[in-house]
Formats: C-alpha cells, sequence, structure tokens
C-alpha cells in the first residue's frame, strides 16, 4: 500500500510482471517497497539490484546479521518505520538468537549503540552510520581511520558505506510515497546470496 497507484501482482504485464516474478516470496507476495516502483519498472530492477548486492551478496565480508542491524539502526534514525519491522523479523532469523535480537532492538531504541550486546568494532560502525545518516558532511578521514583501527579492513568500511548509504534511499523511497506494511510478509530477502541475480524472496 501506497499514496501513490501501484500495480498488483494480478494486474502486471510485460516488464513488470517478468520484474515480479522474480522478487515475489510465498503466495506471490510482492514487498510493498517494490510495488511502489510498478509505475515505473526499471527504478524497481534499480533499486533491486542495489538492495541485492549491497546487503545480499557472496562477495560481503561481514556477517549479513550485522547488515541487517546497520539497517534497523540506519531506519530507526530515518524514523522508518516500515524498514525497522521488516529487517528486524529478517535480522532475528538470521541471528536466530531472540533474546540477543530484542537487546539490541532496544539499544537501538534509545539511540545507545554502547549497551548493544555487541562487540567494539560493530559498535564503531553503528557509530560511523549514525553520523552518515544525520550528518553526512561532518564525516572526515579520521571517522575512516577510526573503523581501521577497530579492525575493519576498507573493503569492509565500504561495505558499512554502502549499507548504511542503501538503507538511507530505501528510507526516503518509503517515507516519501507512504509505503505501509499492510499485505506484506515481515523479513523475507533474497537469501540465496551466491547467485546476484536470484532476487527470489524466502
Amino acid at each position: 500500500m501506497a499514496w501513490i497507484k501501484t500495480v498488483p501482482f494480478e494486474a502486471a504485464t510485460g516488464k513488470l510482471k517478468k520484474l515480479y516474478e522474480r522478487v515475489t516470496g510465498p503466495n506471490n507476495n510482492v514487498d510493498n517497497i517494490m510495488m511502489a516502483h510498478s509505475l515505473r519498472p526499471h527504478s524497481m530492477e534499480g533499486h533491486m539490484a542495489l538492495y541485492k548486492n549491497v546487503l545480499h551478496h557472496t562477495g560481503n565480508k561481514i556477517p549479513k546479521w550485522f547488515l541487517e542491524v546497520l539497517g534497523v539502526w540506519v531506519s530507526s534514525l530515518n524514523n522508518c518505520d516500515y524498514c525497522v519491522e521488516h529487517h528486524f523479523a529478517g535480522l532475528q532469523r538470521l541471528l536466530a538468537d531472540a533474546d540477543r535480537g530484542l537487546a539490541i532492538r532496544a539499544a537501538i531504541e534509545a539511540r545507545d549503540p554502547a549497551v548493544a550486546p555487541l562487540d567494539m568494532a560493530q559498535q564503531a560502525a553503528m557509530q560511523y552510520a549514525r553520523k552518515l545518516t544525520e550528518a553526512p558532511a561532518s564525516l572526515v578521514e579520521a571517522d575512516i581511520e577510526a573503523l581501521r583501527q577497530v579492525g575493519y579492513d576498507d573493503g569492509e568500511i565500504l561495505e558499512i558505506n554502502q549499507v548504511s548509504a542503501y538503507f538511507s534511499y530505501a528510507n526516503r523511497t518509503v517515507l516519501g510515497l507512504g509505503c505501509s506494511t499492510k499485505g506484506d510478509d515481515l523479513g523475507l530477502s533474497p537469501n540465496n546470496s551466491e547467485n546476484p541475480d536470484d532476487w527470489g524472496h524466502s
């Protein structure tokens, strides 16, 4: 559901139908964030390619569950409940430790990563993500060096940057078009990280 017209799965034709078939979950469910692109299928294609490659690619070295933590964190900072709920559900599935997940979420809601059950490097990544989200022009080279000092290599720093930047884009897509979670299956994602062209949600 969104504030603009969207094309439901059963009414889709042509390129849109083919894209829907690639991104569906069970029972041909298409997440509302993707359906919001339905009047411009090319932008859905671009969004999905970015999402898959930034968050769900075998080339990433940072654990996917922590990339989801960054997504929930950035979405919370942007007050995007849609992405918080979707990606917290995904985080819980990946983490397979409900109590730890809830403790991470409590720290996110308190805006205090230092109390989350995360290591020093992960907390540093969250501080970087916060600065990138709230005050991107204030970042300086020392912020990158701080991530190196806690053990991240430059490729991992790029992952942190890209996941954080992607979620601000996704949050603004959702908030700007009034997407709701009505009808969505929370927590599904394109889990076949080995194949960047497999966008099916499970």
